[in-house]
């Protein structure tokens, strides 16, 4: 699916609502896009450490600069995102 920018939002949104309908919990491993289907799940690799998670879409954006999607703090604490901020990561759409 290509590579970007990836940020995260933490406990700041925990409690409000997704795109999906369903409450941003900061401790699962989802992830907000822009434009795919809300419940696609989406392989996302940091570049620089290699590390990988698989997060399900449940919300839009980022809408911050030229950012390709925005982690859970557990999603980005798993691949080694939480002490930078940001990262250059590579995108890969599951199939089921």
């Amino acid at each position: 699916m290509g590579s970007g920018e990836a940020s995260y939002y933490g406990r700041e949104l925990a409690g409000n609502p997704t795109a999906s309908g369903e409450i941003f919990d900061p401790a699962r491993l989802t992830a907000a896009h822009r434009t795919l289907p809300l419940g696609s799940r989406v392989r996302v690799t940091n570049a620089s450490n290699g590390e990988d998670v698989v997060v399900r879409i449940n919300d839009r954006g980022p809408f911050h600069g030229d950012r390709v999607i925005d982690l859970s703090l557990a999603a980005a604490r798993t691949i080694g995102l939480f002490r930078t901020g940001t990262a250059r990561v590579s995108l890969a759409l599951l199939l089921d």
